[in-house]
């Protein structure tokens, strides 16, 4: 059976897997290992107005992401890196784009808009892009599977919760609301990151001389989010010491009021939400953060049945009868760039 090699590639390091039309993965230890694949996938995090489909990444597309660096230099410097590397150990198939932004290309003028000058929109670029996109279109085919429900009139938030976390509103498959904007700094708390800060904070520090340009940009994406208020963003070793250490209690129950309010938030573009799902590593494997968040969601119908939040690996967690059914979903960002692969690269 045929395979695409995946490449993602982000702040972390790069990840490599082998997957096969039927969608099953395996870890590659170097580009250069050996390996017949048909082409080669490449996660791209910002596609900005440009890219909204996947794409063969010939030079001429490459010079076109190149522009884009600056719109997330986080994460496009170290794919367009591997990107470079990859064509150098695999130049005779082709090599497809797949974008993070891709799938907000639905949202609507209110949502992306921000109410700044004209010549920053216009000119300048300046709107809500949206992240997790990969993410979010494998959420909008598995849930309906799960939930054995039809797809099309599907109300759902989205939380992909892990070192970056957006919450996002989907109806019918299409992204309706999201808390990314701009960049992937933005909306809620992260394992790094702050998510929305007032704007009025780098200038304060920039104009009384306190940090740097570059001091603030390593702050606001090193040395925030979970990792400024307990000192790691290991959710993991968070909830281990929650019950002795009241910083990583607070760290934990600020990240949840965050992700529900969130919830909320992006709620109000759909006119009702039927499923919350989670996914991402957070998502899906920090079950006491599930459950704070759900607690703060009460109000919207939403309950967790407690022995299915506790086992469930994949699948509905939320308690019989409750208004609003919870689904946990297992992230396969690499399946869905392969496909792209094998549609794209024959």
């Amino acid at each position: 059976m045929q395979e695409a090699l995946v490449v993602n590639a982000g702040s972390t390091g790069v990840k490599l897997h082998a997957v096969d039309e039927a969608g099953a993965a395996r870890a590659v230890e170097a580009l250069d290992d050996a390996g017949a694949f048909v082409g080669v996938g490449h996660r791209i995090v910002h596609g900005a107005s440009v890219f909204r489909e996947p794409v063969v990444l010939d030079d001429g597309v490459v010079a076109q992401l190149e522009e884009l660096v600056p719109l997330a230099p986080l994460h496009m410097r170290p794919a367009l890196a591997a990107l470079a590397r990859a064509r150098e150990s695999h130049p005779d198939v082709a090599h497809v784009g797949v974008f993070d932004t891709a799938f907000h290309a639905s949202l609507p003028r209110l949502a992306t808009t921000y109410p700044v000058p004209r010549r920053w929109r216009e000119e300048l670029g300046v709107r809500r892009y949206g992240f997790h996109g990969i993410s979010l279109e494998w959420c909008a085919e598995r849930v309906p599977e799960l939930l054995q429900v039809e797809a099309d009139d599907l109300h759902m938030v989205v939380c992909h919760l892990g070192g970056g976390s957006s919450v996002t509103a989907v109806h019918g498959g299409s992204s309706a609301d999201t808390t990314m904007g701009f960049s992937p700094l933005d909306g809620v708390p992260m394992g790094s990151r702050p998510g929305a800060l007032d704007v009025e904070i780098p200038l304060y520090l920039l104009r009384n001389g306190y940090l740097t340009r570059e001091e603030i940009e390593h702050d606001v994406t090193r040395e925030s989010g979970l990792k400024g208020l307990a000192g790691t963003e290991d959710v993991r070793e968070l909830e281990a010491r929650a019950a002795d250490d009241g910083e990583a209690l607070f760290a934990l129950e600020l990240y949840a009021h965050r992700v529900a309010a969130a919830v909320a938030s992006v709620a109000t573009a759909l006119g009702r939400v039927d499923v919350v799902v989670f996914t991402g590593g957070i998502g899906e494997n920090a079950r006491a953060t599930r459950m704070r968040i759900c607690e703060r969601l009460h109000h919207f119908g939403v309950a967790l049945d407690e022995r299915a939040n506790d086992v469930v690996d994949e699948g509905e967690i939320g308690a019989e009868g409750a208004e609003t059914r919870v689904c946990v979903v297992r992230a396969h960002e690499e399946r869905v760039i392969a496909r792209a692969v094998f549609r794209l690269a024959g």
